[in-house]
């Protein structure tokens, strides 16, 4: 089948982590440090990426400031002419490897914050994390990068919308991306913990927009209405296999974050196939492209050219089927189950434990 040449890559380096964030977008088997790709592998899996078009190019994990090859990872994706990202929590992020990044031509940082409330924002992270995080926001503005601040948005922070825009407009940042939890992976391991309720998010995105106008020229926010409280899906990374490419640690190539939950799909590996074949040949990458793949209400839905029927991921973690209509749709046979995850939704009830992100070895609940 033929394909539309893919404009973005998303680096894994790893899944090495000093946060434990109940909502990762990691998959529950983290990729261990010895089984990633090492420096000249990740040199030519970029190669490889801009000659089949990409132009922007994600450095992120885990945290990829965990690997020592990240300035000549980064340097290397710049020489290309792609347009280098960090993604980051800030965590290790001295002045020393700043000024080797900005060395190395990266343009652009996106630092993790949990929440305008440090307590909050340490028990979410699972660690000691706000001072370091104001410290690495700081160099970041200094050294002159792009600053975009991430913000992972549920039930324990969702309160606090209006105190994040002002962090991001006290710590300089460009941009601010308020992004809702997709449950998929550690967040649906979470969802009763961490799904805010219709009120919740009704007053968020009040919040937003008279914010929206008031940090016009100042401060870019990001913010879309999650998944869950929505009528129609959105097009999950402009479709599957259209634009986007993900690399995982271990050389997996995946056409979205959260690909690795669908049993029995098989991911080739960049170790062994060029990124191009994998791009245009491999069966995982032509699975949902085009129609031919959509079930019923999707196959006659006007909205199938704009949606593509949604996340596939979650599709099979909801409905058990990746080709099914994503069940967050009104349409979708399975919008009950989503109906019923909004509808239990209690915003003072604090109780429900967190599985916190750690190595399979050595998962844990903590209650908060």
């Amino acid at each position: 089948m033929s394909a539309e040449r893919p404009t973005t890559l998303l680096a894994e380096l790893t899944h090495r982590c000093p946060l434990h964030c109940p909502y990762c977008s990691n998959p529950l088997e983290l990729v261990r440090a010895g089984a990633e790709l090492g420096t000249t592998d990740w040199q030519r899996v970029l190669d490889e990426a801009r000659r089949l078009g990409v132009l922007q190019v994600g450095l992120s994990g885990g945290e990829p400031l965990a690997r020592r090859d990240l300035e000549p990872i980064a340097a290397h994706a710049r020489s290309l002419g792609c347009y280098t990202t960090l993604v980051t929590s800030g965590l290790g992020l001295t002045r020393a490897r700043a000024e080797a990044l900005r060395a190395a031509g990266l343009d652009h940082i996106q630092v993790s914050f949990q929440d305008a409330d440090d307590a909050s924002a340490e028990r979410i992270a699972g660690s000691a994390a706000v001072r370091r995080k104001r410290e690495a926001a700081a160099l970041v503005r200094e050294l002159g990068f792009a600053f975009s601040i991430n913000v992972v948005l549920h039930r324990a922070n969702l309160g606090r919308v209006g105190a994040l825009i002002d962090l991001a407009l006290e710590l300089g940042a460009d941009r601010l991306e308020l992004a809702n939890t997709q449950y998929y992976g550690w967040a649906l391991a979470n969802r009763a913990a961490l799904m805010p309720t219709r009120e919740q998010v009704l007053a968020a995105d009040a919040v937003v927009r008279e914010a929206r106008a008031r940090c016009r020229g100042r401060l870019r926010i990001t913010y879309v209405l999650p998944d869950y409280h929505g009528i129609y899906p959105k097009a999950c990374y402009g479709g599957w296999g259209r634009n986007y490419i993900v690399v995982a640690p271990d050389g997996a190539a995946l056409p979205c974050h959260g690909a690795t939950a669908i049993a029995g799909m098989r991911f080739d590996n960049v170790r062994e196939r060029s990124l191009e074949w994998i791009w245009r040949e491999s069966a995982a990458f032509n699975a949902f492209r085009g129609e031919d793949w959509m079930q019923r209400p999707c196959r006659d839905c006007a909205r199938r050219a704009i949606d593509f029927g949604g996340c596939r991921c979650q599709a099979f973690a909801l409905a058990g089927d990746a080709a099914a209509t994503d069940p967050v749709c009104a349409l979708a046979p399975a919008r009950p189950v989503v109906d019923a995850a909004v509808g239990g939704a209690a915003p003072d009830d604090d109780d429900v434990p967190w599985i916190y992100r750690e190595d399979s070895s050595s998962r844990v609940s903590v209650t908060r």
